[in-house]
């Protein structure tokens, strides 16, 4: 599997789809970066894309790192980091990022996303939501159901190209049936490549 792969099959895809990228847990740290460098530098690449990166599970700081390795422009990439202020890690706040208290905040971050969203002038947008799994954690699945629905559809009207990142644990069946309902592909990041 490389960011190569992951990359064309994200750019073979039309806009406005939802897509679930799983992720094994044994492997996270390689799959995460070959889906992020996919993401931000072979899709995200245009000049006229602007991407939206969802900070659940890592805060934008780390994201914000790794996308500086991979030459992301700062005014290609906004976020809206729901986890730094659990973890207190937010000691310095990125000028690009826009802060929500908490991943339970479910409502606040569907707003913070429709505000970048209309305050980008670029004609194509990708919103990147890490993790489901995380979100799962912190909120009820009815309640979760209904965020994903909701965004998700919003997102597909507007004809942006949705990624959603879930890691493929046993106990996260749930979590797989309840984005099977909301997504239009899944993308088994494992089974890419060697």
């Amino acid at each position: 599997m490389t960011p190569g792969d992951i990359g064309d099959r994200l750019r073979s895809l039309p806009p406005g789809t939802a897509v679930a990228l799983k992720l094994d847990p044994r492997e996270y740290a390689d799959q995460y970066f070959a889906v992020l460098s996919a993401a931000l530098r072979d899709v995200g690449s245009d000049a006229s894309t602007h991407t939206i990166y969802v900070a659940v599970t890592s805060p934008a700081s780390f994201v914000w790192s790794l996308a500086q390795a991979l030459d992301v422009s700062s005014d290609r990439i906004s976020f809206v980091d729901a986890i730094s202020h659990l973890m207190m890690r937010f000691a310095d706040p990125l000028p690009n990022a826009t802060y929500v208290e908490s991943p339970r905040a479910l409502e606040s971050i569907m707003l913070r996303v429709e505000y970048l969203l209309r305050r980008s002038k670029s004609p194509r947008s990708t919103v990147i939501i890490d993790s489901v799994n995380s979100l799962a954690v912190h909120n009820p699945p009815e309640l979760l159901s209904e965020f994903l629905h909701i965004l998700l559809n919003n997102l597909k009207s507007r004809q942006v190209l949705t990624l959603v990142l879930q890691t493929t644990e046993e106990q996260a069946a749930s979590v797989e049936q309840l984005l099977n309902l909301v997504v239009d592909e899944t993308i088994d990041v494992a089974r890419l490549g060697p």
